[in-house]
């Protein structure tokens, strides 16, 4: 990524943001608190920090290895300056497009409304809050797919943790969303022939595949946490067989629960991972 006057590698590993080229991130902050210039490669990664458990990146992040993300590093603004996130037409930018993931910013015109002389304090707030954030996710993006996919794993990760009546509709949204690309390759049924519910309890979850031809529907219910544990770590899919839950992780070699065809007992897997593709992409293999 371009960082002061040259360009600096970033790499995840091992679930952690490293900046190799900045081995005393903190001290530098320190420097930027005094009057200094903030490096670009430190910004990502406060922005990274900030947007661990944001539910906006798995709305506005790739469903799968075929999703583009148009955003470049000519897409982030300048410090101080908005910024906007190209239109869904262009490329991925998110399940429900760029207008519903990042909010609309309703700024109160009324003279009267709350106290007079807060107003504008609140006003700057709210502006700069929005600022922020839709640079922070520019930037993210920017990253690529690869670093897209880990995010979207950290994201899931610390939701699944806390199921609440407030982000359960977002999990299962992304759920849907990630499982319905993954189920056209594996039994060929069309994205809008999958609905998902989020599972509860013990064990894997359930599948179940009903009616045919142009009504023909997969059912499924899956654990929130299937989005970090399975798909994050492209093992979605592995040599016809839909992944439902990680038994032994590692890598490259990791053993799986995995369904031959919907309603069917789910088998045990030895898979082998291999790194591939744009995006830094995983394929796994029997």
């Amino acid at each position: 990524m371009p960082c002061g006057d040259g360009a600096h590698t970033l790499n995840w590993t091992a679930g952690v943001l490293r900046l190799p080229s900045h081995p005393d991130a903190d001290a530098e902050l320190v420097l930027a608190a005094l009057g200094g210039e903030k490096a670009g490669c430190v910004r990502v990664a406060e922005a990274w920090e900030r947007h661990t458990q944001d539910l906006t990146v798995l709305e506005i992040g790739p469903r799968g290895p075929a999703d583009q993300i148009m955003v470049s590093w000519d897409n982030v603004p300048p410090d101080g300056e908005p910024g906007d996130i190209p239109h869904a037409g262009r490329g991925w930018v998110g399940m429900y497009g760029a207008a519903t993931a990042l909010g609309p910013m309703r700024i109160p015109a009324r003279p009267g409304y709350g106290p007079q002389r807060r107003l504008p304090q609140a006003i700057a707030a709210r502006l700069e809050q929005s600022r922020q954030r839709k640079t922070d996710l520019l930037r993210l993006l920017a990253l690529g797919p690869a670093f897209s996919f880990r995010l979207a794993g950290h994201v899931a990760a610390a939701n699944a943790e806390r199921p609440t009546a407030t982000n359960r509709p977002a999990l299962r949204a992304a759920l849907t969303a990630r499982l319905a690309p993954i189920a056209e390759d594996w039994i060929g049924v069309y994205p809008d022939q999958v609905a998902g519910v989020l599972h509860d309890g013990k064990g894997w979850g359930s599948t179940e595949l009903t009616g045919k031809g142009a009504s023909t529907q997969l059912r499924f219910a899956l654990p929130p946490g299937w989005l970090a544990s399975v798909w994050a770590c492209g093992l979605g899919l592995a040599a016809r067989h839909l992944v439902v839950a990680v038994v032994r992780p590692g890598w490259p070699d990791a053993q799986v629960l995995a369904l031959p065809a919907p309603g069917a007992e789910p088998v045990l897997l030895d898979v082998h991972g291999d790194v591939a593709g744009p995006g830094d992409c995983v394929s796994w293999a029997i």
